[in-house]
């Protein structure tokens, strides 16, 4: 059994997020959670090494007390997502936060295009974050500018896929599995996958399974926090 001093000297936890969760909001549960049944200090640490949307589910690793420290370096290591591309449609959000703005033809789309268009995106690659994103620019998010119907010059960056792999092929629906390095949008692959294809495409599933070595399988629900007073660390 896991004491209120080994939270605060530190743990790693793992969490499975649900969809619609936002990270802020899966943590927040964590803390109170810890507080109420340690009765830790007010001003316990607490942090995530790596946000996930709230249309996505899957892993969060989550640092406590000294573990804090740590969370850079967590960040910094390769992730693993699967998903759901939705070709011939795009959304300006890249995913379906916002509705379809525009359609596009999908009947010259073969098995043999879409695996040789997995090939051009292998490796260090220049991709624009979404509108809708959290990244400043003007000292504003960019998902204000953009609810705002304000036009922002993004500028591109740099990022590596180190896998691609096509999972499923059902059209207008296609399945995949990428592992990528930080700061990789998985809504601007499948943004810009549609164009290369094309076509259009946006993104309508997503789900992080690992971070590094830590994986999803060996993560708590968040219902485990009312079953149990003492969640699994790592």
């Amino acid at each position: 059994m896991l004491t209120a001093q080994d939270y605060l000297e530190g743990q790693i936890i793992l969490l499975d997020k649900p969809l619609t969760w936002s990270s802020f909001q899966a943590v927040n549960k964590l803390k109170y959670s810890l507080k109420k049944t340690y009765d830790l200090p007010k001003k316990f640490k607490i942090g995530h090494a790596g946000t996930l949307d709230p249309l996505a589910s899957g892993l969060l690793v989550i640092c406590t007390g000294k573990a804090t420290k740590q969370i850079e370096s967590l960040q910094g290591m390769p992730k693993e997502y699967t998903g759901t591309f939705f070709v011939g449609a795009t959304t300006p959000s890249y995913d379906l936060e916002t509705q379809i703005n525009q359609t596009f033809p999908t009947a010259h789309i073969s098995t043999e295009l879409i695996q040789k268009t997995v090939e051009q995106f292998l490796g260090e690659i220049d991709q624009k974050p979404p509108i809708f994103s959290a990244i400043k620019k003007e000292g504003k998010r960019l998902y204000e500018h953009a609810r705002n119907g304000e036009e922002v010059e993004i500028a591109s960056r740099k990022t590596t896929i180190y896998e691609f792999e096509i999972t499923r092929i059902a059209l207008p629906e296609i399945d995949f599995r990428i592992v990528c390095s930080k700061g990789t949008y998985i809504r601007s692959i499948a943004y810009d996958f549609g164009i290369a294809l094309q076509s259009g495409a946006h993104l309508t599933a997503l789900r992080r399974t690992k971070i590094g070595d830590f994986k999803v399988e060996n993560a708590f629900q968040i219902s485990d926090f009312s079953d149990s007073e003492n969640p699994k660390a790592d």
